[in-house]
């Protein structure tokens, strides 16, 4: 299980990086639950979008380095945005049931992507 769970968490984060909107969204649960320090999203409809929003502000994104358990994938990801942003590190805590993403809990310092906020999140 917990290698499926990394494929899965790993597959999500490289349609990302490939910016694979179809790949991203199969892998969402409908009532996907979405924290970061920007924004609080729930259900796939919103998740999506903002999700879509982000593949649109970054150049590249990295997997690091991951790990996981029974039920979560943890990822270390470096995401490089045009200045004056450049590398966001990030850690992104994900969940997963049945196969698909319940959860996803992304850590990093907010005030990297203030700036971007609006275009990522529409608010």
């Amino acid at each position: 299980m917990v290698d499926k769970n990394m494929a899965i968490a790993q597959g999500y984060y490289t349609a990302m990086a490939q910016k694979d909107a179809a790949g991203l969204e199969q892998r969402l649960h409908p009532a996907v639950h979405f924290v970061s320090p920007l924004a609080e999203l729930h259900g796939k409809e919103d998740v999506f979008a903002a999700v879509k929003g982000f593949m649109g502000a970054f150049q590249a994104l990295t997997i690091r380095a991951s790990f996981g358990s029974e039920t979560q994938a943890m990822l270390a990801i470096d995401t490089l945005f045009p200045v004056p942003i450049g590398n966001l590190r990030t850690a992104s805590l994900v969940t997963i049931k049945d196969g698909l993403i319940t959860k996803i809990e992304l850590f990093y310092d907010g005030k990297q992507l203030e700036k971007k906020s609006s275009d990522i999140f529409g608010n």
